[in-house]
C-alpha cells in the first residue's frame, strides 16, 4: 500500500499555551505502533521540510528540531535536522533519550532561542552545556542504544529538546533580572 505523501501545517505544532507541554514524556517502547508512527512521520515531514527551506511554501514557521509532546504524543522521542555553525548537518530521530554527561564550558545561542511552540517573543539568553553525551535509541539505525556526543548549536538544540520531554520551555531558563548574558566565560553560537 503506498503511503500518502503528507504536507507540513502549523496545526500539528501545540502551543506553550497548552498545559500539555508542561507535562512530563513517558518512555517509548519500539516498535511504534500506529498511532505514535503517525506523529513521527509529521515530525520528520515538518522538521525536512524547514530544513529543505520549503517552509515559505507550505507556509509553515522554519524549525530545526521537535520533540512528540509538541505534535500531542507525550513520548520521549525527539527528531532534529539542520546544519550545525561549522556547516555539519546534524540528522537524529532519538526515543528515550537522556543526558549522561557534559561539559564545564557553557555556550548560548547569540540571537536567543526560540521555538515552534512559542507564542510570544522571549528575549533573552538561554546558558546551556556547550558538549553533551546523550544515550538514546537510535531510530534511524536500527533502533540501537547510542552514545552520542554533541557540540555547540547541537548541543543546545538537543538540550531544548530535552528540556520538552520534561515539561520545560526555554524561557524559563532565561533569568528575568539579567536576561542577556555578558559573561565572556562562555562560548556564544552566531546561528
Amino acid at each position: 500500500m503506498k503511503q500518502k505523501k503528507l504536507i507540513p501545517s502549523m496545526d500539528w505544532i501545540i502551543k506553550d499555551t497548552d498545559k500539555l507541554l508542561r507535562e512530563k514524556s513517558t518512555e517509548v517502547v519500539l516498535p511504534l505502533n500506529q498511532q505514535e508512527q503517525e506523529i513521527v512521520d509529521r515530525m520528520v515531514c515538518y522538521i525536512d521540510s524547514s530544513y529543505d527551506t520549503k517552509a515559505k511554501k507550505y507556509d509553515v514557521v522554519p524549525g530545526i528540531a521537535v520533540a512528540a509532546i509538541q505534535m500531542g504524543l507525550k513520548k520521549k522521542i525527539i527528531y532534529a535536522n539542520f546544519e550545525d555553525e561549522n556547516g555539519i548537518n546534524v540528522k537524529c530521530l532519538l526515543a528515550n533519550p537522556k543526558i549522561i554527561g557534559y561539559s564545564p564550558m557553557c555556550a548560548f545561542v547569540k540571537s536567543g532561542e526560540g521555538c515552534l511552540s512559542d507564542t510570544a517573543k522571549h528575549d533573552g539568553h538561554v546558558l546551556r552545556r556547550n558538549r553533551i553525551i546523550v544515550e538514546a535509541i537510535d531510530m534511524l539505525d536500527d533502533n540501537k542504544v547510542k552514545k552520542i556526543t554533541f557540540e555547540g548549536m547541537s548541543a543546545i538544540c538537543m538540550q531544548h529538546e530535552i528540556d520538552h520531554l520534561n515539561g520545560v520551555l526555554y524561557y524559563d531558563h532565561i533569568k528575568q533580572e539579567n536576561p542577556f548574558i555578558d559573561n565572556s566565560n562562555n562560548l556564544y553560537i552566531e546561528y
